[in-house]
């Protein structure tokens, strides 16, 4: 690995919806580029980049998998994600630090709801996307169908690759139009038919950029099963995609992001790691600033595939693994935190469930190990009431669930099981309000807060400001109340989760003898929510977009469940004796309905759904669940119970 820095580096997600191929291009890349001697078989359990004995079991890939290949002058950083949606927020993560995607759509079932999803992020992100439609030699396969659907559900601006030989500068005439279509120069000289020999290299030139700055998509075809098409598109990756060694400045201060989180027996916490600027190496201490914490770099390495390579460094616009990070966190932004891109969220957890050990006793175990699982996923997000001896997850889907049991007995020794899941809801101020707290008393003690609260948009999040001048509450003080605030919402009036609203700090006061540093942290909460009751909150629920496929024969019986469900839907399409419905519907009453749709089309039916966002719903067709904890509107016992003066 020591000349890997003259060549080209490039960091590459391969994504796509379950099934559709993605882990079986990997292997064949890795194939190709000389990396392993076999390609390894997902049914088989011999993928190469599904590393956990539970992938293998199971046969789908559960976390990402990052790896090293080389391919003529290029080093690939390769990802390769989870295409079922239970594990999206793997997708989320790593499409996140790559520069740029390929992206598996099959030939034969075409584009999917959560493939739809993906896309949507890829776009958010500004992520350049080689498009590579798989399973070409398969039954049914329509490769025309699946280019035109590309071209009128994601994007115009979509060129096919066949043909071409892009290390040669060879294109189509087709694409030597779309590149001089968009470049005002190029256009007259083509216009005029004065494209010289000389153009053509300004014509390729002119492609990289494009694709790098998202306006044009190449699309290429051929079997991943059978490496068809494979070495075509390992070309088109090294010449098209951007060179990650020239996004950031190695001599700048270091910034970077942690990704990924694993953990070995040996070497303790694993953070992945991507690099914008500066350079790292063994034994420096960088600094967390998520976090605020120094920490000591005791390694880095490289992941070519079940191998750890020790670099000892790592420059901007790399990608790599450090040891040493024994408190790092998935998420967390390394060193200046300059140049770090925004993320986009593609996955929610939708479910909670309580999960019991088998054994009481074992219930500090559990609580460490789902804290460490947490550390990985931090949409595992654990609730961890200690005089109920309450345990409760949020998790994304059912087979999430079966995995994490197994992941808790293997790894952790655990033999812990989940309760029946029940819906994840949200909550929102129905109308605008005040929330005003005075902590005054018994002395010392001083803080004294006024918020404003008021509704936001569908999909805001929160928002918070402060009108309030240091001459009333110290800044130092008022950024314990903005670091307070997310805490707060955690639970509402109705116990759920608070979201879509706009919080400003409107009045308080702090003393300069009596405030202890920690009274606006135990103030905020109790602010919040007596706002949030003088406000009223409406309860929401998740709604899932789906596409369903079936005989026409069973459109009536079909329908009749969507309505019970309380969905809504479009106009039906017929074709060729089967009728296509999209709509959405509520994720509480369709748990059950992909087993219901099944045994109504006799599994010939097919159903595609994806996480869509959250609508309002009525009290009660939802459900509220109690406060977990001390609530702080019950002041007195909420004031102890901070101060550790209750039991």
């Amino acid at each position: 690995m020591g000349n890997c820095r003259k060549n080209k580096i490039i960091n590459l997600g391969i994504v796509a919806h379950v099934d559709a191929g993605k882990t079986t291009l990997t292997e064949q890349l890795l194939l190709a580029a000389g990396a392993i001697r076999e390609a390894g078989n997902v049914d088989d359990g011999t993928a190469h980049t599904d590393f956990m004995e539970i992938e293998r079991k199971r046969g789908i890939s559960i976390k990402a998998a990052s790896t090293v290949l080389s391919w003529r002058d290029c080093d690939i950083n390769l990802i390769d994600t989870p295409g079922h949606t239970d594990f999206a927020a793997e997708v989320e993560r790593s499409v996140w630090v790559v520069d740029c995607v390929v992206f598996v759509i099959s030939a034969v079932e075409g584009i999917q709801a959560q493939t739809e999803v993906i896309w949507k992020a890829l776009k958010n992100l500004n992520k350049p996307v080689i498009f590579f439609i798989n399973k070409t030699d398969r039954l049914g396969a329509n490769p025309e169908k699946i280019f035109d659907d590309i071209k009128n559900k994601f994007t115009k601006d979509v060129e096919t690759f066949e043909n071409t030989d892009v290390s040669k500068n060879i294109f189509t005439q087709q694409i030597e139009e779309a590149v001089c279509e968009k470049n005002d120069v190029l256009l007259e000289k083509y216009l005029d038919g004065k494209i010289s020999e000389s153009d053509k290299q300004e014509i390729s030139d002119e492609l990289k950029k494009q694709f790098a700055e998202c306006q044009i998509y190449p699309v290429m075809q051929g079997s991943a099963i059978s490496g068809k098409g494979v070495p075509e598109i390992l070309n088109l990756i090294c010449y098209i995609c951007p060179d990650s060694n020239l996004t950031g400045d190695p001599d700048d201060e270091a910034s970077g992001v942690i990704f990924k989180i694993e953990h070995d027996k040996q070497s303790g916490r694993l953070a992945h790691v991507r690099l914008y600027s500066g350079s790292i190496k063994n034994r420096d201490v960088i600094h967390n600033k998520t976090s605020g914490l120094d920490e000591k770099i005791v390694q880095i390495r490289k992941n070519k595939l079940n191998k750890a390579i020790d670099t000892g460094f790592l420059t901007a616009g790399d990608i790599g693994v450090i040891c040493g990070f024994s408190n790092a966190k998935l998420g967390d932004i390394i060193g200046a935190g300059k140049n770090i891109p925004p993320s986009y969220k593609i996955a929610s957890p939708l479910l909670r469930a309580k999960i019991t050990p088998s054994d009481d006793s074992k219930y500090p175990e559990l609580v460490a190990a789902i804290s460490e699982l947490a550390a990985e996923d931090p949409l595992l997000e654990m609730y961890w009431v200690q005089d109920e001896r309450e345990l409760v997850v949020n998790v994304t889907g059912l087979i999430q669930i079966e995995i994490l049991e197994s992941i808790i007995a293997a790894r952790f020794d655990i033999d812990a099981k989940f309760s029946k899941p029940s819906v994840i809801y949200k909550e929102t101020p129905t109308k605008p309000g005040y929330g005003f707290e005075a902590y005054t008393m018994p002395k010392p003690c001083w803080a004294i807060i006024k918020f404003y609260i008021e509704p936001a948009e569908r999909g805001r999040g929160h928002t918070y400001k402060s009108e309030v001048g240091d001459n009333k509450i110290w800044y130092r003080y008022q950024s314990q109340i903005e670091q307070a605030i997310p805490d707060s919402l955690k639970q509402g009036p109705l116990g759920w989760n608070v979201t879509d609203l706009h919080i400003t700090l409107v009045d308080g006061e702090s003393h300069f003898l009596h405030t202890h540093p920690l009274d606006f942290m135990m103030t905020t909460p109790m602010a919040m929510m007596r706002g949030l009751v003088d406000c009223g909150t409406t309860l929401l629920e998740p709604m899932l977009d789906f596409r369903i496929t079936a005989d026409e024969s069973l459109s009536s019986k079909i329908i009749g469940e969507i309505i019970a469900m309380r969905g809504t839907f479009e106009s039906p399409t017929i074709i060729n004796g089967n009728f296509t419905i999209e709509g959405r519907y509520p994720a509480a009453t369709s748990t059950d309905f992909p087993v219901r749709l099944a045994s109504i089309t006799s599994g010939r039916g097919t159903l595609a759904a994806a996480f869509s966002g959250y609508e309002p719903c009525p009290l009660e067709l939802g459900a509220t669940t109690p406060y977990r904890g001390v609530n702080p509107l019950d002041r007195a016992k909420y004031i102890l119970h901070i101060r550790h003066a209750y039991k």
